[in-house]
């Protein structure tokens, strides 16, 4: 492995500190790369993944103050997806991670019923390493119908620490939403979320789910819909949607937590014009991701604007609010 090739492709490249002299090589990156084991350390050693000083050595080399140590792990492949050309939008790209703004109507991840033309196929035709990563990489996902941010780490070491700063709450998503009905005051809601047992494709708040916390604040009000800014404390499915309908303000065009075309919605919350009632996916946008930089620590921040039909719905929100 040459070290420089290495370091072009987003090999990690890490200087023993004098407090770790003396260690066992295996030893002293267990301490330095916390997300990787030192079992797999030691394998990625022995497979010459790892170079100290430019120069394969053996896991129980012992290192010195200074040394250079280059690390490029690459796991077995994790996906069978295949790569496919997929319209997405590319926010950021670096050796480390990839932010992306998912349109509305595209499937994050390959399922039942939807076997290809995802995000996924999309993400490994524009960046084939990812194979090699569970979930192609991604930290997080979004429902097809919902738009916007998502991060996917670029590799191994990027992935496993995200991964534990996305569990521990450290990543910062903020949505867009858009709800039936004019909210009062910013507030959260604190309620379980579990699966509906009577329709399976549905959650619902109910005493044995799981903790689920959504912090929402007033940005606009119009004549029968407010538009919220969402802060999610935790990632449940459907976490927001559930949440907004159970406050009794579905978000407008949601069709699973939204109107019940059969009984009809409160009259409370009628669309008072055509394109709020037309309006075809729940109107929901993730537009803001905010993080502490895997490998430098500083905080990076990332926005993405409402796309055409939101944006659009909005609009006509807007002027009509001030007639």
């Amino acid at each position: 492995m040459d070290k420089e090739k290495a370091v072009e492709r987003g090999a990690q490249l890490v200087t023993i500190p004098s407090e770790l002299e003396g260690l066992r090589l295996d030893l002293a990156l267990a301490k330095l790369l916390e997300p990787y084991s030192r079992a797999m350390l030691k394998h990625a050693v022995e497979s010459g993944s790892i170079l100290l000083n430019g120069v394969s050595v053996k896991a129980r080399t012992i290192v010195h103050t200074g040394d250079q140590v280059t690390v490029e792990i690459r796991p077995r492949p994790e996906t069978s997806a295949v790569a496919q050309a997929v319209a997405y939008d590319v926010v950021w790209s670096e050796q480390d991670f990839i932010v992306v703004n998912k349109p509305p109507g595209l499937v994050v991840h390959p399922g039942a019923g939807n076997p290809d033309q995802t995000l996924v196929n999309g993400l490994l035709a524009a960046f084939p390493e990812l194979s090699s990563l569970p979930r192609a990489g991604l930290i997080h996902r979004i429902d097809k119908d919902t738009s916007g941010l998502l991060l996917v780490a670029r590799h191994i070491g990027s992935y496993e620490r995200l991964v534990k700063m996305m569990a521990s709450r450290a990543i910062s998503r903020t949505y867009d939403a858009l709800v039936h009905g004019q909210l009062a005051t910013s507030a959260s809601v604190n309620q379980p979320i579990g699966r509906d047992h009577r329709l399976r494709t549905r959650m619902r708040v109910t005493a044995g789910g799981r903790p689920a916390v959504t912090h929402y604040y007033v940005k606009e009000r119009y004549t029968a819909q407010t538009l919220l800014e969402v802060h999610l404390e935790t990632g449940r499915t459907h976490q927001i949607r559930v949440h907004m309908s159970w406050l009794g303000h579905p978000l407008v065009g949601d069709p699973t937590y939204g109107q019940n075309r059969r009984k009809g919605f409160p009259r409370r919350n009628d669309a008072p014009n055509v394109q709020v009632a037309n309006f075809s996916r729940q109107a929901l946008h993730a537009a803001r991701l905010q993080f502490d930089h895997p490998r430098s620590g500083e905080t990076v921040a990332f926005e993405a604007p409402p796309p055409n039909d939101m944006r659009e719905l909005l609009d006509t929100l807007r002027s009509q609010a001030l007639q």
